[in-house]
């Protein structure tokens, strides 16, 4: 806005500028343009080379994405009763490829008449932005993509495991129904091992790598830890003994600090949780995410990360020690930027919102022991759909397992059996109580829905 000046009245020219001045001050002020690393980067959709099943229809090319091209993969069985269910995959790394991932359950549903569809999205990282509305366009163009031969189906459903729980859970919310560019229907969602807070789980990542720097003696007294990467290496001496093997173990003092932080900050006490912390795949996964800067590598133009209000706790009294107070008063304390992830007013949201707000059954999977994506996302999502009123919609079941993701089969074929049966006949299925701390720590939680007992694992009823 061009700064008022006093001028005389004497100069015409000046009583011309100073109409030029105001004008110019009630003109409206054109929105700042935000850039992200995201809008940067290119991608090349792979048209997968999936061999069809036999006796069922592949499909198999691009179409077209919100970032561009995407790749699809659509089987459509010969006995197919009408009903299409969209695929969701999880996180794909960041590379430039974009690749079709056909579900595990991809067997089980066409020999139940089911048609299944999955696409690559037009873009890899944690764009759930593109997950959400490539899959509502994969499905939409059905029809046309398998050349006519198909009607539109006359149900459609969803699920989506990591990643793509959280693609799943969001396609289903009201928020992302409403501003979607490709919208669509579905009449079920199957969320597995899902991210079901947005926030949380960038939050939980930026908590449990500054705790454990600062208790190694590393804490940044800057944001982001630019050298974390380097100091990596000293972090893990610092609070492991042993970093050897499939399983770590941590050391009796700043580690056994760090699991217990670990165990307040994942969803509190519950069986399994000790396996998941000391797996190597899952702690080398969550501490290399350290030195982030609150973007989500770029997802948004500015940093969702916020500590000022979290309690680092590694005991369960009601107050803090004084050792727990003087290392909260320590540690590196971060402010978020202001509405890092604003609603988009031509598409979802850079991180779709899980808000609790759906109008059709919603049936969750977790693990236990899950580190990368904690089991504290259902206690979450529970709190959200009470609050919208949604509670009977939820049904969420644990599986004693410490892996991301780690289902077997017989898991997952009863929780699509119980969610599709739900839907068809609004019979409510069975589910986990996952929000209360004595329920959950129970030794023998989560054995109602397991069906295998896992290595390392006490078997159910023998605790």
């Amino acid at each position: 806005m061009i700064r008022s000046v006093f001028l005389t009245a004497r100069s015409g020219t000046a009583l011309l500028l100073s109409a030029l001045t105001l004008a110019a001050c009630t003109q409206p002020i054109a929105p700042v343009v935000e850039t992200r690393a995201q809008d940067t980067r290119t991608f090349t959709a792979v048209v997968p080379t999936l061999t069809a099943t036999p006796g069922a229809a592949l499909y198999q090319g691009k179409y077209p994405g919100i970032r561009g091209e995407a790749s699809y993969a659509i089987e459509v069985p010969a006995n197919w009763n009408g009903q299409l269910v969209m695929y969701a995959h999880g996180y794909a790394g960041t590379g430039a490829e974009l690749r079709v991932q056909a579900p595990s359950l991809r067997p089980f549903l066409l020999s139940q008449g089911y048609a299944w569809a999955a696409s690559s999205y037009s873009a890899n990282y944690y764009d759930v932005q593109a997950g959400v509305e490539d899959t509502n366009a994969l499905a939409n163009a059905f029809t046309s993509l398998t050349g006519g031969k198909h009607a539109a189906p006359t149900k459609t459903l969803i699920m989506g495991v990591s990643m793509g729980g959280h693609v799943a859970g969001a396609a289903v919310e009201k928020e992302t129904q409403a501003s979607a560019k490709n919208k669509t229907t579905y009449a079920a969602s199957l969320p597995l091992c899902g991210v079901m807070d947005e926030e949380y789980e960038f939050q939980w990542l930026g908590d449990y790598t500054l705790a454990a720097a600062q208790l190694a003696g590393f804490g940044p007294r800057t944001f982001p830890q630019t050298d974390y990467q380097t100091l990596l290496p000293d972090i893990k001496a610092a609070l492991f003994s042993s970093t050897e093997g499939a399983q770590w173990q941590e050391n009796s003092v700043q580690g056994a600090k760090l699991r217990e932080i670990a165990r307040s900050l994942t969803g509190g006490d519950r069986p399994v949780f000790e396996l998941g912390f000391r797996s190597a795949t899952w702690q080398s996964a969550v501490l290399g995410t350290g030195g982030a800067d609150g973007t989500v590598t770029g997802i948004l133009p500015r940093n969702l990360y916020d500590n000022t209000n979290v309690s680092y706790r590694w005991t369960a009294g009601a107050t803090p020690t004084a050792a727990e107070t003087a290392f909260n008063a320590s540690i590196l304390r971060v402010k978020g930027d202001t509405d890092p992830n604003p609603a988009r007013p031509d598409a979802v949201r850079w991180l779709p919102r899980i808000n609790g707000e759906f109008s059709v059954p919603v049936l969750t999977v977790h693990t236990l022991g899950d580190f990368y994506v904690p089991f504290a996302h259902q206690q979450k999502y529970r709190a959200a759909a009470l609050a919208a009123g949604n509670g009977d919609r939820l049904v969420q079941r644990a599986v004693r397992a410490a892996g991301h993701c780690e289902f077997n089969a017989a898991e997952l074929v009863e929780a699509f059996g119980d969610l599709v049966k739900w839907e068809k006949t609004g019979v409510k299925p069975a589910g986990d109580d996952v929000t209360t701390p004595t329920v959950v720590a129970n030794p023998n939680y989560g054995c109602k829905f397991t069906r295998a007992t896992r290595a390392g694992v006490a078997a159910c009823g023998v605790n």
